[in-house]
């Protein structure tokens, strides 16, 4: 038995030549990460975990605690992680021994040569244990990428954790935003309300023509729409945020306004830390391991398997007096010689779909460093930007003084002021956007940099 099982075994090892060549995983799906940022801010600081609380804002800082408690994408998140871990216990299993037990139960009846009838009972429990000998690695491999896939899924519960403290964060500053643009608007509202109470006075008295007074109207009619613009804006905000939060539609507390929202400090990191410190890229690497690792199991079963089976039991019967021991013990070689092409076509398609997991992180690894730089410049950018708008805000409303002084003393026209109002509102509501768009940006540079992420305790499948 020993030596049929010996030359059997090493008849399967002559096949291994037979499968061919691994294929090489894509040159062009190389990641170089760049050597510097194209926007460089000075040296940072360390990104905390609850980065959001970085803003200086108790409310913020609990609205994000609350979505990360009771968002419904979370909750599926989680969800796929428990039935990774039942696939990776799955996947395990395999490689251990199978044992069962089982018996027969039987009963005769007879008649001898006399006509006296007899009845015996036989049974026969017995114990099977059956094992996959993983000579190639089959089994071992299908678990190495289980297991990646495990952590692939692990990694994008925390992707999504990320998502939704910063969609929480840009959703709550747009909705300071927003509170800020109705204010603005309603200030705007009560000087056009008053400049149109002056033109309508002048129009009766006959001072000026009914011209001023129709513009008037008209510009306090323009402004008036923009208070219900903004209130339903506000509204839909809030229930998008509710939406984050795992609620239905409801009013969302407020903290700080928008210009007291305190701008964070600039997270440090290099382009080269970055594959290790952003869940999503962790995510594409370790698909891209569970791909490989898919690959060597399929090509894996190509080869032969070998297969250990053996029981024992005892046969027991009415006509012995004792129980008979019993046992068998064998081995068994499946080796594929022709199936079509099949098993060959299921290692095709795994090179092809390995192929497009290291295309999937090139993509994933060369977008993260879009958003890093991109969130870099919008920092600088628009903070540059609100600085110029805050000097224009103050000159334009110093022109609008000076113009309506010059107005109600008859010195110039209504289109002097006018001009004036139109012009500050514009620079008001462009400051705002410009507040508003850096500290959004701030929220997608702490995200783009993976948000404090750290890498599992548990080691990562390697390639």
């Amino acid at each position: 038995m020993t030596r049929a099982l010996a030359v059997l075994t090493a008849g399967a090892l002559a096949l291994t030549a037979c499968v061919g060549e691994r294929p090489a995983p894509p040159a062009g799906a190389a990641v170089v990460p760049p050597p510097a940022w194209r926007t460089a801010l000075g040296p940072g600081t360390p990104i905390r975990a609850d980065w959001w609380s970085a803003f200086d804002d108790p409310v913020l800082t609990g609205l994000v605690a609350r979505a990360l408690a009771a968002n419904p994408d979370l909750g599926a998140a989680i969800a796929r992680i428990e039935e990774a871990q039942a696939q990776t216990r799955l996947a395990r299993a395999q490689l251990t021994p199978q044992l069962n037990l089982g018996g027969s139960l039987s009963e005769a009846r007879a008649v001898n040569a006399f006509g006296e009838p007899s009845t015996s009972l036989a049974g026969q429990p017995a114990a099977t244990i059956s094992y996959e000998a993983d000579l190639f690695g089959r089994l071992r491999e299908a678990t190495e990428a289980a297991r990646a896939t495990l952590l692939a899924t692990e990694a994008a519960r925390d992707a999504v954790r990320l998502t939704i403290a910063a969609q929480v964060a840009t959703g709550y500053i747009t909705l300071r935003a927003l509170d800020q643009r109705l204010a603005v608007a309603r200030q705007t509202l009560g000087a056009r309300s008053e400049g149109l109470r002056i033109a309508r006075r002048r129009a009766e008295t006959g001072y000026t023509s009914n011209l001023e007074l129709r513009q008037s109207e008209a510009e306090y009619q323009a402004t008036l729409q923009l208070v219900p613009a903004a209130e339903l804006a506000i509204s839909r905000q809030e229930n998008a945020l509710s939406l984050l939060l795992g609620q239905t539609p409801g009013a969302i507390p407020r903290g700080r306004n928008l210009d007291d929202l305190v701008f964070p400090a600039i997270p440090d990191g290099l382009p080269a830390d970055l594959l290790r410190r952003r869940p999503d890229l962790f995510q594409a690497e370790q698909n891209l391991v569970a791909a490989d690792r898919t690959l060597d199991s399929a090509r894996a079963a190509l080869l032969p398997r070998l297969s250990l089976t053996g029981s024992t039991g005892v046969a027991l019967s009415s006509l012995l007096p004792a129980g008979i021991g019993v046992f068998s013990l064998g081995g068994s070689i499946l080796a594929p010689i022709f199936d079509g092409g099949r098993l060959r076509a299921q290692a095709d398609t795994a090179a092809a779909r390995r192929d497009q997991a290291a295309f999937a992180f090139s993509r994933a690894a060369l977008q993260a460093f879009r958003e890093v730089d991109d969130s870099l410049a919008g920092v600088q950018r628009s903070g540059e930007q609100a600085v110029a708008l805050a000097g224009q805000r103050d000159a334009l409303a110093g022109a609008l003084r000076n113009a309506s002084n010059r107005y109600r003393a008859g010195y110039s026209s209504y289109i002097e002021q006018l001009d004036a109002q139109r012009g500050l509102l514009s620079a008001q509501l462009s400051l705002i956007q410009a507040n508003t768009d850096r500290l959004n940006a701030y929220v997608t540079l702490y995200q783009a940099l993976g948000g404090g992420w750290a890498a599992p305790d548990v080691a990562a499948v390697g390639r």
